[in-house]
C-alpha cells in the first residue's frame, strides 16, 4: 500500500477549510428488534395474565385459608381428620368408585348417580307442573288470589316433613324421595315464573289484544322470551333446593345415594368418609348450578 504524503500548504488549506474534507459515509445500521413484550401481542398477553392472576389470587388465597383453619381444628380437637388425611382416603375411595358387593355395600360412584337420578326426576317432575302452572298464575289475576294462600301456606314447610305424608300414600321409599324433591323444588318455580308473567308490559298484551293473537301466540311470541331469565333463576333456585333435600331425604329412606351413604359411614364411625362426602355434595352442586348458568346466559333474551 502506496503512503500519502500531504505537505504543509496542503495541511494548512486543509485546516482552514476544513468542509473540503471528504468522509466516509458511515455504512447503515440494522434496525434492532422490538421486545415481544412492547409489541401489541405482547402487551395484551401481559393484561391478560395479570387479570387472571388477579381474579385468581383471592379464590386461591380463600382456599388455602380454609385448608390452615381446618388443619388447625384438626391438631386442637384430635378427632377430625385432616386435610392430607382425608386426601390420601379419597384417593383410596376414588380408585374403585363403581364397585358392587351388594345393595348395602357399593362405590361412591353409583351412590352419587342414584342421588343425581333422583334430583333429575323429582325435578323433572316440579318443573313439568310448575311452569304451566306459573304461566297460567301470572297471566290469570283470579287464579293468582286463588292459589296465594295455598301457596304461602304449604311454600314454608320443612321438606323433611312431608316424608311421612309420601311414605304413607306411596308405600315405598323411592317415591317417597321423589315426592319430597317435588313438593319442595316447585315453589321457586313457580314464584319466578309467575312474577316474571306478571312484569311483562301491558302494552305488549293489549297489542296482542288487537291483533286477536290467541293464547298460543301470546304465550310463545310474548310471554315466553319476556319470561324466560325470571324462569331460568326459578330453576336453579329448584335446582339448588332439590339437591339439598336429597341427601337428608336418603338419610331417612336408606338404599342408596350419598344421604344412604353418609349415614352408613357415620355408623361405621368413618369420619373421613363423612368430610369426603361433604366435599362431594358441594362439587356436584357447584357443578350443577354452573351448568344452569351456562343455559340461562345463552337463552337470555334480554
Amino acid at each position: 500500500m502506496s503512503a500519502v504524503t500531504i505537505n504543509e500548504g496542503s495541511l494548512r488549506e486543509i485546516m482552514n477549510h476544513p468542509d473540503t474534507l471528504a468522509v466516509a459515509p458511515e455504512a447503515p445500521s440494522k434496525p434492532r428488534p422490538t421486545p415481544f413484550f412492547q409489541t401489541e401481542r405482547g402487551q395484551a398477553l401481559l393484561e391478560s395474565t395479570g387479570a387472571f392472576l388477579k381474579n385468581a389470587l383471592a379464590p386461591v388465597l380463600g382456599l388455602a385459608l380454609f385448608v390452615l383453619l381446618w388443619q388447625i381444628v384438626s391438631l386442637k380437637s384430635g378427632n377430625l381428620p385432616g386435610p392430607l388425611k382425608t386426601w390420601e382416603s379419597a384417593q383410596a375411595l376414588f380408585a374403585d368408585p363403581f364397585y358392587d358387593k351388594g345393595p348395602n355395600d357399593k362405590g361412591i360412584g353409583w351412590n352419587i348417580l342414584a342421588s343425581l337420578y333422583r334430583v333429575g326426576a323429582g325435578f323433572g317432575l316440579a318443573a313439568l307442573v310448575g311452569i304451566p302452572l306459573g304461566f297460567m298464575i301470572g297471566r290469570f289475576k283470579f287464579l293468582a288470589g286463588m292459589t296465594s294462600p295455598i301457596i304461602s301456606l304449604l311454600r314454608p314447610v320443612s321438606p323433611l316433613a312431608w316424608l311421612p305424608i309420601g311414605l304413607y300414600v306411596f308405600k315405598e321409599t323411592e317415591p317417597a324421595s321423589l315426592w319430597v324433591i317435588f313438593i319442595s323444588s316447585i315453589w321457586p318455580i313457580i314464584l319466578n315464573t309467575a312474577a316474571g308473567v306478571a312484569r311483562v308490559p301491558q302494552d305488549y298484551l293489549n297489542v296482542a289484544r288487537v291483533l286477536c293473537l290467541s293464547e298460543w301466540k301470546i304465550f310463545t311470541r310474548i310471554l315466553f322470551p319476556s319470561v324466560l331469565p325470571h324462569l331460568m333463576t326459578g330453576i336453579r333456585l329448584s335446582m339448588g333446593v332439590a339437591w339439598l333435600v336429597i341427601v337428608a331425604a336418603e338419610m331417612l329412606t336408606g338404599g342408596t345415594g350419598l344421604g344412604f351413604w353418609v349415614w352408613d359411614e357415620w355408623n361405621n364411625l368413618n369420619v373421613e368418609h363423612i368430610l369426603i362426602a361433604i366435599f362431594i355434595v358441594g362439587v356436584v352442586g357447584l357443578l350443577l348450578e354452573q351448568g344452569l348458568m351456562l343455559v340461562a346466559k345463552r337463552f337470555n333474551y334480554e
